[in-house]
């Protein structure tokens, strides 16, 4: 089985991309062949400073490693150093129904939140369903936001295998329900581009200020809280502590007692400490940048290989060769 997912540097990652992408993509590692990329062409359509790019592309890496990616048995790599994927993404291009892109909810919604509609945010699909495949991906894990996505990779797989025969295989998503949305300090989906995230690692003072600024109605700590569930801090609770403890919590909730500022002071407790060894290791990958820079250029030449076998056959499909 060969899984594919792949993230953005589009700012620090998050609760939402590690409890939503990372940590799923970190337990796949142990079931099949995983092939990580770091989407900086994607980036593109939100991202225009290339020092920026260049180091947040560098963060994810630090990220993922300190996460617990094994290098040993994940390939991770830069999305630009396969640039088979963008010859790909044209030759996908040409079978691409344009009504096919035009229901894509993704692009509604970002033309919506105000971003430019250009056409690489347009596109989008067709770049991504090039990513996942020319590696023969079998398994995309994905948020549920993003189970579109793969299914307009299907399509487009199976509108090329038509024209040209059997070239592509058909990936299916793997969808992480129970974590696949995180709240955000405003009750919305986590994201960056809401403005609402608690990030993976930070200064301490600054992410405590995050977390104890989480939106809480106007409740008194003596009175019951029934609606528990509904309760950002005890979400986030619950992703972090063990499930007796989180269960806890959320009875001292129900029952009366317990402040929103305890609950919150908790919860820090918790986040801080969950993440404790991710930020040692992190910072002693900071300080050997060589074998992180390895470890991205060693997965790339893997991950090309893969990807040239695979272009080389569309190719010859279309008649290119």
């Amino acid at each position: 089985m060969r899984i594919l997912s792949g993230i953005q540097p589009s700012g620090a990652l998050h609760l939402g991309n590690y409890f939503g992408m990372m940590k799923p993509a970190i337990e796949l590692q142990e079931q099949g062949e995983a092939l990580y990329f770091i989407a900086n062409y994607h980036s593109m359509t939100s991202l225009v400073d290339p020092a920026e790019r260049r180091r947040r592309t560098l963060d994810v890496a630090l990220d993922f490693l300190a996460c617990g990616l094994d290098p040993r048995k994940t390939l991770l790599f830069r999305q630009s150093d396969v640039p088979e994927v963008t010859e790909l993404a044209w030759m996908l291009t040409t079978v691409t129904p344009m009504g096919l892109l035009e229901r894509c909810t993704s692009y509604k919604d970002k033309i919506a939140r105000g971003l430019s509609p250009y056409h690489g945010l347009f596109a989008y699909p067709v770049l991504m369903a090039a990513d996942i495949l020319i590696y023969d991906s079998n398994v995309v894990p994905v948020g549920r936001d993003q189970k579109q996505h793969v299914e307009v990779t299907r399509d487009l797989a199976v509108k090329f295998n038509e024209t040209y025969g059997q070239t592509f295989i058909l990936p299916e998503p793997r969808i992480r329900e129970e974590t696949a949305i995180v709240p955000g300090s405003d009750g919305q989906k986590m994201s960056k581009s809401y403005g609402n995230t608690i990030e993976i690692f930070g200064e301490e003072k600054v992410l405590r200020k995050k977390v104890m600024g989480l939106v809480m109605d106007s409740r008194t700590p003596q009175e019951p809280k029934p609606d528990a569930e509904k309760n950002i801090a005890l979400q986030l609770l619950r992703l972090l502590a063990p499930p007796a403890e989180a269960k806890g919590y959320e009875d001292r909730l129900r029952a009366g007692g317990l402040g929103y500022g305890d609950l919150k002071k908790a919860l820090f407790e918790y986040y801080w400490n969950y993440f404790a060894a991710a930020r040692a290791k992190r910072a002693e990958l900071a300080a050997d940048l060589p074998f992180v820079n390895s470890v991205l250029e060693e997965s790339a030449a893997k991950a090309r290989a893969l990807a040239r076998k695979v272009l080389a056959r569309a190719r010859l499909a279309c008649g290119l060769d």
